[in-house]
């Protein structure tokens, strides 16, 4: 099982006679320089899928953390790094972090692409106490692409990488000390990157004033790097990772329905289809994630004279088979060749997405009668929810709706600015209630399964009837909300 760093490191360009500024006059204290080498392999695809995607996957000997590394992107300036150790494999990385870029490699080989090796020397900043505040290299190195033809390359470049007791102020503060001395930020993110001279694709960049296609396919590029993002959070069972990564399907396929006149519905109707597929697959486990993490809530919050029996007990035997079973699944269709041709499916839509003539007009004209039509499709389901009395499917409905709008606000964001922000917030509010309401119908069969059971049922019987007393005054609350969200106008 590999292990799990998160490293926020800045890279700077050093030309070959630039002396470092006074580490001292930073933090107070600087301790080194210590001097070693190290030898690196980095492993990609043939047409460089890993770098695109702001990814390594590297074999490193010599320096304090030799081993298997696999960088992940997680945040400005900022990288998930899971490490394996060296082992006795060279030409071939290590299932345990091979199987964490299938969303990428989609069944390509990984190769070595690049041999990197480096001498470096290295500093550790700390305060007074001894705290350790960040952590400046000086590097010099010397690189070899590889495969059917080859080039050597070399050059000298800083890293600054923050330690446990640093912030991001201090690489501000060491980065206008190395402007100082002529050492200036660094076009390229990795090594790596330099080498082969592959940048990460970081999608389109909106001007002033862009075309409502414009917009759309920079949010879809967003998303579609959000779900490769949480693709291997997932594998790893990370909290909160099938939730994001259902948030991100969810958001692509929302913004496809909703501006079907920008980009052509009738095209991109078979991509929302499986979209819809991997968000009811990954359902699964977030359903059991959210109605554990809720029983949970529920469970501490009653006085302890009401918690009769090991109901905690009882709790973890119902739901821990359930998720390990989900996880798996959820794993195994992230291995489908459904999944592959998913994934190819949006790589296609965004190299040569199906524009409709609407797409070419200003975002600022087009976008906003589109956000009013899902606007209108809650106003409709709300309405409808309001008329009757077992109201649960329909308040669904409604929910779905209210996070249709929000997506489709959150689309225009960008060129609407302010007006559209409020109605995503107002629509998120709307669509948050129903989602607690939806989550009561959901926990409350459930509860009474926990309460059949062959130990005593009165807590889960307590719990019951706090879900039935929140679907009830979430019903009561929906009227505001949605009143609320009525005045905010495009």
């Amino acid at each position: 099982m590999a292990t799990s760093v998160t490293e926020t490191e800045r890279k700077y360009e050093a030309p070959s006679d630039a002396s470092l500024p006074d580490l001292t006059e930073i933090t107070g204290v600087a301790t080194g320089p210590e001097e070693f080498d190290l030898e690196a392999t980095y492993f990609d695809t043939d047409d460089y899928r890993l770098a695109r995607a702001g990814v390594t996957l590297r074999r490193r000997v010599g320096g304090n953390d030799e081993g298997w590394h696999l960088k992940l992107p997680a945040g400005e300036d900022s990288r998930q790094e899971l490490r394996v150790p060296l082992g006795k494999a060279v030409k071939k990385p290590p299932k345990d972090l091979s199987s964490l870029v299938r969303a990428h490699t989609r069944g390509q080989n990984l190769t070595p692409v690049a041999e990197i090796r480096t001498n470096r020397r290295r500093w550790q900043l700390s305060n007074n106490s001894g705290d350790m505040l960040a952590e400046v290299v000086d590097d010099v190195v010397t690189a070899q692409t590889m495969g059917s033809s080859t080039t050597t390359t070399s050059w000298r470049e800083i890293e600054v990488e923050l330690g446990e007791s640093g912030d991001r102020k201090l690489l501000d503060t060491v980065e206008r000390h190395l402007g100082d001395a002529g050492i200036v930020p660094s076009s390229s993110k990795s090594k790596l990157s330099q080498v082969i001279g592959v940048k990460r694709d970081a999608g389109p960049t909106l001007g002033k004033k862009p075309t409502a296609g414009e917009v759309l396919l920079a949010y879809l590029y967003e998303q579609r790097a959000a779900l490769q993002n949480q693709d291997p959070r997932v594998r790893r069972n990370e909290d909160d990772a099938v939730h994001q990564l259902r948030v991100a399907t969810r958001r692509m396929r929302s913004a496809l329905q909703a501006f079907g006149k920008v980009v052509d519905r009738d095209q991109t109707r078979a991509l929302t289809d499986e979209l819809k597929w991997l968000a009811t697959v990954l359902g699964t486990s977030r359903d059991l994630e959210v109605l554990r993490m809720r029983f949970e809530d529920g469970l501490h919050a009653l006085p302890p004279e009401l918690a009769l029996g090991d109901v905690s007990a009882r709790m973890t035997r119902y739901f821990a088979p359930l998720e390990a079973k989900a996880h798996k699944d959820s794993v195994a269709a992230l291995d489908s060749e459904r999944y592959f041709t998913l994934l190819n499916t949006i790589d296609t839509l965004l190299t040569a997405p199906p524009l409709t003539p609407l797409a070419s007009g200003k975002a600022k004209e087009v976008l906003p009668r589109l956000v009013e039509k899902a606007r209108h499709r809650l106003d409709v389901r709300v309405e409808e929810a309001l008329k009757v009395n077992d109201s649960d499917e329909p308040l669904h409905e409604a929910r779905k709706a209210a996070k249709r709008l929000r997506y489709s606000a959150e689309v225009a964001e960008p060129a609407l600015g302010k007006h559209a922000k409020a109605l995503r917030k107002r629509a998120k509010d709307v669509q948050t209630l129903l989602g607690d309401h939806q989550d009561s119908v959901v926990a409350r069969p459930v509860l009474l399964e926990l309460g059949r059971g062959d130990e005593n049922g009165f807590t889960f019987g307590i719990l019951y009837g706090q879900e039935v007393e929140l679907a009830h005054k979430t019903e009561a609350a929906l009227p505001a909300l949605w009143h609320k969200l009525s005045k905010e106008h495009l």
